[in-house]
C-alpha cells in the first residue's frame, strides 16, 4: 500500500505583472488502488496541480508538501519523482522527432528501474500492451508523437503508463480530443493497469464522459485553486446536471 499526500499546497506562476497565485491551499490524499476525479471549470488550477506534482519549472511551490510514502517529492528532481513512482499523462504530449517509440520506451524503462529489461521479455510486453490498446505494431518504429493523431498520442501515454508501472498516475485531461472509440480504448487501458497493479489514479477532467468508463472512488471539485467540495461518484452526476455555477457564485 502506497500513499500520495498533498498538504496545504500553494503554487504560483510568474507573469508580466509578477507572481500570480494559482493553487491556494490544496489538501488531497490518494491511496493505492483508488481513483480520484478532479473536476472544475477552466482556469481552476487542475492542470497546475498536475504539473506541480510532476515538477514543471514554470510553477513555483510557495508552501506545502507532496508526500509519496512519506518522502517529499517537491525536494526531488523530475527524474527522481518518476523513479519514486509518479507518472504524468500530459494533456498535450510533446513531439520528439528522431526518437522512435521503441527506443523511447526501453530507455525510459531502463531509467526507471536502473537496468535494461531483458530484451525478449520486453519485446513481448510491448507487443502485448500495444495489442491491448489496439495499436498497429509498426507504431513502435514511428517517432514519438510526431504526426500522431490525438487518439494516438493518448494511447501512447497509456502505453507508457502500463510499461513503466508507476505507483500513482496523474492523467491530465486524457479524454480531450478523443472520439468515442478512442475514449473507450484508453479508458480500458487505465482500468486494466489499475486492476492489475493497484495503481492510484488522479484523473483530471472537465466532463463526466470519461467517468462512464473509469469509475471514480472520490470526486473533488476544484474552484479558484481550492477543493470546493468532495464526495463519491454521485457528485460527478450532480455536476453533469447542475454545472459549476453554485461554486463560482460562492467564491465571488
Amino acid at each position: 500500500m502506497s500513499t500520495l499526500e498533498i498538504k496545504n499546497l500553494h503554487v504560483s506562476v510568474e507573469t508580466n505583472d509578477g507572481p500570480k497565485p494559482i493553487l491556494r491551499g490544496v489538501d488531497l490524499t490518494i491511496n493505492s488502488g483508488e481513483i480520484h476525479a478532479i473536476m472544475g471549470p477552466n482556469g481552476s488550477g487542475k492542470s497546475t496541480l498536475a504539473y506541480s506534482i510532476a515538477g514543471h519549472p514554470k510553477y513555483t511551490v510557495v508552501d506545502g508538501e507532496v508526500l509519496l510514502d512519506g518522502e517529499n517529492v517537491l525536494e526531488m528532481s523530475v527524474d527522481e519523482r518518476a523513479r519514486a513512482g509518479l507518472f504524468l499523462a500530459m494533456q498535450y504530449p510533446v513531439e520528439v522527432p528522431g526518437v522512435t517509440v521503441s527506443n523511447f520506451l526501453r530507455t525510459a524503462k531502463t531509467a526507471i528501474t536502473g537496468e535494461a529489461p531483458a530484451l525478449r521479455q520486453w519485446v513481448g510486453d510491448v507487443k502485448d500492451a500495444m495489442g491491448a490498446l489496439r495499436m498497429d505494431p509498426e507504431f513502435a518504429q514511428r517517432d514519438v508523437n510526431h504526426n500522431f493523431s490525438g487518439g494516438e498520442k493518448k494511447r501512447h501515454e497509456i502505453l507508457q503508463m502500463e510499461l513503466l508501472a508507476p505507483k500513482f498516475a496523474v492523467l491530465d485531461e486524457t479524454d480531450s480530443g478523443l472520439d468515442v472509440d478512442a475514449l473507450r480504448v484508453v479508458s480500458e487501458g487505465v482500468n486494466r493497469v489499475h486492476g492489475n497493479t493497484g495503481l492510484g489514479v488522479m484523473l483530471i477532467t472537465h466532463y463526466t464522459r470519461i467517468l462512464q468508463y473509469i469509475k471514480p472512488d472520490h470526486v473533488h471539485v476544484f474552484v479558484e485553486g481550492r477543493v470546493a467540495e468532495q464526495g463519491g461518484a454521485e457528485l460527478a452526476d450532480q455536476l453533469e446536471a447542475e454545472g459549476y455555477d453554485k461554486y463560482l457564485t460562492a467564491t465571488v
